[in-house]
């Protein structure tokens, strides 16, 4: 199996490229779902208050007894409490047993709330006490991140956003590029829609792997972060072979004519909140 890429943030810190995401997943079955991981090779684990498990998160990579420096893990803070984001983050910790988290992200802006600015200063504090290495958003806009940035003068490392073929966010995606911000990929998969996809499936055939594996080489191949979920250990093994596919430039081709307009599956960024 091929070692799972890192990619380097724009703080200095490494992330790695492929991570496992944790949503619906229940609490109580949680633990042996990360434990299976971390045994599998995945060193990235994707949780959020909202979730309500990450105290499964932090049993499973206690079962795992895999050395702390060894993981990347990341949670969320949610927009009920943009203007309590320390004490928020104190919280996860606890239920993560944990000193510290890899990544810490605003959930959702939720601009008619506007206090995502307030949240993000206490983000950036979180970072500079060491209880967050790496601080960024998720489901930002540009217009979002251009706010948070001009009035704090801290760029996000990251920004996880709905993205899968179906829906691909070139302009953000280039906005990312030009700020130095890494892309990362929540529904990478379209949950599960764009799998059965004709092309998908041809493409896949043609390079001996599954559409889950061919899809989210895509995302490897465009440097994105994926974090794909899952609950049942064979499919979590199996998007580790994502690894070992390579895609031809007429794949990436191909893959770019199916982004849509109306592709967006999740709710939008503008209103969510």
């Amino acid at each position: 199996m091929t070692d799972i890429p890192n990619v380097r943030l724009n703080d200095g810190h490494a992330m790695p490229q492929l991570g496992l995401g944790v949503w619906q997943i229940e609490n109580d079955q949680t633990a042996a779902v990360v434990r299976a991981a971390i045994d599998d090779g995945y060193r990235s684990i994707d949780t959020a208050a909202l979730y309500h498990n990450e105290a499964g998160v932090g049993e499973g990579i206690r079962r795992a007894g895999a050395p702390r420096d060894a993981l990347f893990v990341t949670t969320k803070l949610w927009h009920d409490r943009h203007r309590d984001a320390e004490r928020a983050c104190d919280e996860s910790l606890a239920r993560l047993g944990l000193d510290s988290v890899d990544l810490y992200l605003i959930h959702w802006p939720a601009p008619r709330q506007n206090h995502y600015v307030d949240a993000w200063r206490g983000l950036v504090r979180l970072r500079d006490a060491g209880r967050a290495r790496s601080i960024g958003v998720s489901n930002f806009e540009r217009a979002h991140l251009e706010r948070v940035i001009d009035a704090t003068g801290v760029v996000p490392a990251v920004n996880q956003i709905e993205l899968h073929p179906r829906f691909q966010q070139t302009a953000l995606r280039a906005f990312h590029a030009a700020r130095g911000i890494v892309t990362e990929s929540w529904s990478p998969l379209g949950q599960g829609q764009v799998l059965r996809d004709p092309v998908v499936v041809e493409l896949a055939r043609a390079r001996g792997c599954t559409p889950a594996q061919l899809v989210i080489a895509w995302h490897l191949a465009l440097g994105l972060v994926a974090i794909p979920k899952s609950s049942h250990a064979a499919r979590v093994r199996e998007n580790l072979g994502a690894l070992d596919v390579r895609l031809e430039p007429d794949d990436m081709a191909r893959l770019a004519h199916l982004d849509r307009r109306d592709g967006r599956l999740g709710p939008n960024p503008a209103t969510m909140g």
